[in-house]
């Protein structure tokens, strides 16, 4: 089978797609013909990180239709259309745990399928594990055009956050920010972020912030939260990964301050998040009240233009590599599981 590697080199990884063996299902996993596996910006730090080592699988989230299933499997069947979280989602297959795979409804493109997973189990982890998010709080989402930022602010806005903010530096997609759940929209360019926060708020500040920014906001968002807020930082995407706390701001308003990352995670917390996301937010997915924004559809031999275009920011929503040709147009319906196994 086809499959994306990340190749280390001295000076930074790069990719290849390379003809390796195609996996086979141990108890407890799933094989998966993937259709379409989303874009993720820690996919660019993991190559770029790259020195040393043996050549490793690309990719974290793939969408496609169950293969194998192994023993002890109940959860999925051979022809279900799933969407799942796992590494090496790049490729024409990839195994996966049964518990890292979710149903996907029928009127989902592939490349919409491909778009969920990874994005809202970060967003339901930040708001709702970590954030303690509830109904009738205020939230703010820097960096809200991207994937992550999308979904959380999909989220907060389904789950009755009474006002909810997205930031960016891009007029043109701040203005679709509305489309998606953002009651408000600010200018991340702006001198003072802080005071249009306070401003909106009514003086209080929010009860949450979901970060994707790191050091270069830090001290913005401290000042941003309401007594009792909480800070969740899930990336460093300004490249500045130091700042200076105000303790006696932290004390008085008994602000919580958390990052979280799927790197230091055991296997059963992960998989445990996922559940957590298909239990919350599947249902909000099937009654049609969440939006998957495809940016744009690359094929699985164009990764490196793939990768190269996510770098340039000039994206709104998901970047989707198809692995089969089905996959191309974002809008291409699934095809049938018996005309699938025809062509396996």
């Amino acid at each position: 089978m086809k499959a994306a590697m990340i190749v280390p080199g001295p000076q930074g990884g790069h990719l290849e797609v390379r003809e390796i063996p195609c996996p086979a299902p141990g108890p407890g996993q799933v094989v998966v013909q993937v259709m379409a596996s989303g874009l993720n910006r820690g996919e660019l730090i993991r190559v770029r990180e790259a020195r040393s080592g043996v050549p490793i699988l690309a990719g974290i989230e793939f969408a496609g239709i169950v293969s194998q299933v192994g023993k002890g499997v109940r959860s999925v069947r051979e022809g279900d259309r799933v969407s799942g979280h796992g590494w090496g989602g790049q490729s024409e297959y990839v195994l996966a745990e049964a518990r890292a795979l979710m149903p996907m409804p029928a009127t989902l493109s592939w490349a919409e399928a491909a778009a969920f997973p990874n994005v809202f189990i970060t967003a339901h982890d930040a708001l709702v594990t970590n954030g303690e998010f509830r109904a009738g709080q205020t939230v703010l989402v820097n960096a809200a055009t991207g994937g992550v930022g999308l979904a959380a602010i999909q989220l907060a806005s389904q789950l009755g956050a009474s006002q909810v903010i997205g930031t960016s530096r891009s007029a043109a997609k701040l203005a679709r920010l509305h489309e998606y759940g953002a009651t408000h929209a600010i200018d991340a360019s702006q001198p003072d972020i802080v005071q249009a926060v306070r401003d909106i708020t009514g003086g209080r500040g929010v009860d949450v912030i979901i970060d994707s920014l790191g050091g270069s906001v830090f001290d913005a968002n401290l000042r941003s939260m309401a007594v009792h807020g909480r800070l969740v930082i899930i990336a460093r995407m300004s490249g500045i990964e130091t700042a200076q706390v105000d303790i006696k701001h932290l004390w008085v308003n008994r602000l919580k301050v958390m990052g979280t990352t799927f790197r230091t995670r055991t296997e059963e917390e992960r998989l445990s998040l996922i559940e957590a996301c298909a239990r919350d937010v599947l249902p909000l997915l099937r009654e049609g009240r969440l939006q998957l924004p495809v940016d744009r559809v690359f094929a699985l031999s164009d990764i490196e233009q793939a990768h190269a275009y996510m770098a340039s920011d000039q994206h709104f929503g998901k970047i989707v590599l198809a692995v089969h040709e089905e996959a191309m147009a974002a809008g291409t319906q699934p095809m049938s599981p018996r005309a699938t196994k025809e062509m396996a």
